[in-house]
This record gives structure tokens, sequence and C-alpha cells, in this order.
């Protein structure tokens, strides 16, 4: 069968299914729900799987759910893994479905993601008859936090005989319609550091008589921002960033210690170990210097997210070929984490950049006025089942 007659039958199926996952969408960015807390969307994951005729395992890294298309020919298994948590945000969108519970919302597309991979099965369940090999349908948890939902489902065998992985994420700084890509390291490490600086507490107006935290902490928090101006190589993406500092409780009381918490993001293995030495050696310093005591604490995060090289030809080469080169971007490699990073870890990945960018308007993800266009679920389901195709038709080389 030519690849026009398929990619034919992927557009009538995704226009047919639209309206569907348009509503899916709404009614999970209606109820979001947050890392591991994903009770209700997994229901009605497993719910329309079970509807396609998908077999499925619930409860996969606790509230994951893995599909898996059978075609019971030779030939690899392809990974196709969307992600399903909320984000502790309140939401100001003012949508008719906008988010019901106070404080939560799908401020990322997390909620476009799970209904674009509904789409995506009902596709390529029709065509099965088209593919060889497997397709393993991952949604996943608990994206957003530290606590990896992708870890948690490969704990739980997710990536038990899968041959490579494919992702894909919204952009609301592209165009709907477009469709994106980022060779070689696409995205940051993260890890986190928490430093516990302890002194000696005392009264404001004797200072002589304590070993002063806060004055400890300041110096080190600003020292920490050199090393990646001043240490490391400048034409290396790296950044680090102090988010929490917490201590004392009245103005007149040196506290008797302070909380600093931050991540580091980077591109290179030898930059991670670099800075985290770096940081452990100013930690040290002030101590000897200040009279205090720096405890540190660093918990490596995700790796960096790296496109592979086969696996994002493939995916492009199908998008090209249906949509042309026009709607094709480069996109610049970002210092953002993305545990899809961990399963890349494992096999050979490549997450998709699909525009989400509604006309009019400049959204931001993690935003609480975020409003991707709804089109990009579509666009998604179309682009992602091409990929699938391309992927379990072909070598990957």
């Amino acid at each position: 069968m030519s690849s026009n007659h398929i990619g034919s039958r992927i557009e009538e199926t995704a226009s047919r299914i639209e309206p569907e996952l348009v509503a899916i969408r709404r009614d999970l960015h209606a109820h979001p729900e947050l890392a591991f807390e994903e009770v209700r969307t997994a229901a009605i994951v497993a719910e329309r799987l079970a509807s396609l005729g998908i077999a499925h395992r619930t409860g996969v890294g606790r509230t994951g759910v893995l599909g898996t298309i059978d075609t019971g020919r030779p030939g690899p298994t392809l990974l196709l893994r969307a992600d399903m948590d909320a984000l502790p945000i309140h939401e100001q969108t003012g949508l008719d479905f906008a988010s019901t519970v106070p404080g939560k919302m799908h401020a990322c597309g997390h909620d476009l993601h799970t209904a674009t991979l509904l789409g995506v099965a009902e596709v390529l369940a029709g065509i099965q008859p088209m593919l060889s090999g497997r397709i393993q349908l991952m949604f996943q948890p608990a994206e957003e936090v530290s606590d990896s939902g992708a870890a948690a489902m490969m704990r739980d065998g997710a990536l038990e005989g899968v041959d490579m992985a494919l992702g894909f994420h919204n952009y609301p700084g592209e165009p709907v319609g477009t469709f994106s890509f980022v060779p070689g390291v696409a995205g940051g490490s993260s890890d986190e550091f928490t430093i516990t600086v302890t002194g000696r507490s005392g009264h404001a107006a004797r200072p002589h008589l304590t070993s002063d935290p806060i004055v400890a902490a300041a110096t080190l928090i600003l020292q920490l921002q050199t090393i990646v101006s001043r240490e490391m190589n400048p034409m290396r993406p790296i950044v680090l960033t102090i988010g929490v500092i917490q201590g004392g409780l009245a103005p007149n009381i040196i506290p008797d210690a302070v909380r600093i918490v931050g991540t580091v993001r980077t591109h290179h293995e030898e930059d991670r170990v670099a800075m985290e030495a770096a940081i452990a050696r100013h930690c040290a310093g002030v101590s000897a210097s200040l009279r205090v005591e720096c405890a540190l604490a660093m918990e490596r995060g995700t790796p960096p997210l790296v496109s592979d090289a086969g696996v994002m030809a493939k995916t492009m080469k199908a998008i090209r070929e249906h949509y042309g080169d026009e709607v094709v971007l480069e996109a610049a490699p970002s210092l953002g984490a993305e545990d899809f990073a961990l399963i890349g870890e494992r096999v050979p990945t490549f997450q998709l950049g699909v525009g989400s960018g509604m006309p009019g308007r400049h959204d931001e993800l993690h935003n609480s006025d975020y409003q991707p266009d709804e089109r990009s679920i579509r666009n998604g389901v179309v682009a992602l089942s091409l990929a699938a195709v391309e992927l379990l038709t072909a070598p990957v080389g």
C-alpha cells in the first residue's frame, strides 16, 4: 500500500476523532491531577484503550497506563510516550473548561499530550495490518517532579523489549501546524542541591558573639553564581539557579541556620561533575572563612535529553513527505529538563516538537493563563502516526 494511501487513512481517522479528542482534553483540563495522583486520568485512558480493543495494564509506575498493539508480525518494538500530570498553579484563563480544582492546572499541555496519544492509539489500531512489530503506548505520570514517573514505569517493566522510543511536546512558541526537532543534545540535565548553613544564634546587637548564617549564606550564593561565569567553559550551556532561601524568624535575632535550595542544568556529563565539585569547594571555603558549617546534599535528577539521529531522521522524513518542508523547524537546544531522557539512556529516543501557538497570543508553558491551540492535537496525531508507520516499516540507522 502506498505511503500516500496510508497518509490519507491517517488523516481521515484523525479528522473523524478530533472532536472526541478535544472533548477528552477539555475534560482532563477541567479535572487536573498532580504527580502520582492521576487516578481519574488513568481511568479515562484505560477505558478508551479498552473500547479500542487495545491490551493494557494499569498501575504501572503507580498511576501509569501501558498499552500494547502487537501486530503479530516480526519487527521492532516502538514506544510512544505521553505525560499526564498537571501543575500546582491556580488557573487564570477564564475558559469554559478551566480547572475546577483550586491550585491545580494543566499549564504544560499534558492534557493535550494524553488526548493526542489516545488518538494515535486509535489510528494505529486501525492500520495495524500495515505495520510490523509492536507498539507500546506509555501514558506516564509525574513528569513534573524529581520523583520521576518515567523511572517508576521503567522499574515496572515499561521498557521490556522496547527497541526505540518517540516522545513529543507541545510548544506555544511555535505556530500551530509546525513541527520541530533539535539534533544532538536537545534538553538539559537537572540536578538539585540543598545547602544547610549552620552558625550560632544570638542577639542582633551582639553579632560578634554569633556565627551569622545569613551573611554566610548570602556570601555563598554570590560565590556560587561565579562558578558558571568564571570557572566553566562559556561556550557550553550551564545554569545554576537558587530557588529557595529560608532562614530567620525575627529582625533582632541572628538565627542558627539558613537553608538554600537550587538546581544545576548542563548539557554534558563532565560539566555536571565539575559543577558538583565546585559547589562543594565553595561550601568548604565559606565554612572555613565565616565560622559556619555548610552541609551540602546533591541529588542527581534527569540526564540531558539527546535526540537519536536515526529515530529523528525517520520521524522528520515521514512528516516532510506528508506536509512538506515548510512546516518543519529546527529548534534551539534548551536547558529545560525532561524525564523522557531517562528512557534515552536505555534505548534510542527522539522528542518531537508540536507547534501549539495560538494566533494572536504569546503563551508560555507553566503560566496561569496558558491557552494552547487545540488544533495541535490533531496535528500531533497525524505526525506521530506517520512517524510510527515509518519507524515500523523501515530500518532505523
